[in-house]
């Protein structure tokens, strides 16, 4: 069972290094919590592989820094797609 968790943290983190995922897209892809991926990046992978611990946090790092602004994006998306379909039903 051990095994697994390590090779887990291992794939998470490549996965998060060669996309710059988030930990939210990363719990989705491979089916776990943000807890785990959260879990797995920061507590294990810094054990099992220091150097991938490093690119992964500076990732996350940034993205955390960025989510303010994706927040605002995706409000904003939301409203103009809302006075879209809005728009288009009356025609």
């Amino acid at each position: 069972m051990k095994g697994i968790v390590e090779k887990r943290a291992a794939m998470l983190g490549e996965y998060i290094i060669e996309s710059k995922a988030t930990v939210r897209k990363a719990a989705k892809k491979f089916g776990v919590s943000k807890s785990t991926v959260h879990k797995d990046v920061s507590q294990r992978l810094k054990v099992l592989n220091p150097a991938m611990y490093r690119e992964v946090r500076q990732i996350l790092d940034t993205n955390k820094s960025e989510r303010h602004i994706r927040g605002g994006m995706a409000t904003k998306n939301k409203y103009l797609k809302e006075r879209q379909d809005k728009a288009t039903k009356n025609r």
